[in-house]
């Protein structure tokens, strides 16, 4: 394996631990703010992604995995809309 990938893959593994640190500390309170910031980040990815799906790098390759990551990356911010939708109902007066 060339050390480029090695040093991907570690950094991929470090931040995939201190991702899961930082998330489990969050108290309940401020989930919905972030949620609101992770979706303004996944909104980055998308655009990322539609970049990558437009290389000419490897035509093929570039399409496939730009494909993937718009489709994972809308799947993230449309549940994650819906998260903060539905935890902002909980918050609302009720009509009578």
């Amino acid at each position: 394996m060339n050390e480029q990938l090695i040093g991907a893959l570690f950094v991929l593994v470090l931040a995939s631990f201190a991702g899961f640190e930082v998330i489990n500390k969050v108290p309940p309170t401020l989930h919905t703010p972030l949620m609101s910031g992770s979706n303004a980040i996944s909104g980055i990815c998308v655009i990322g992604a539609l970049i990558v799906a437009g290389s000419d790098v490897h035509p093929n390759l570039s399409v496939i995995l730009g494909l993937l990551s718009v489709v994972c990356a809308t799947i993230n911010v449309v549940g994650g809309f819906l998260v903060t939708d539905r935890m902002l109902q909980m918050f609302k007066k009720k009509e009578v």
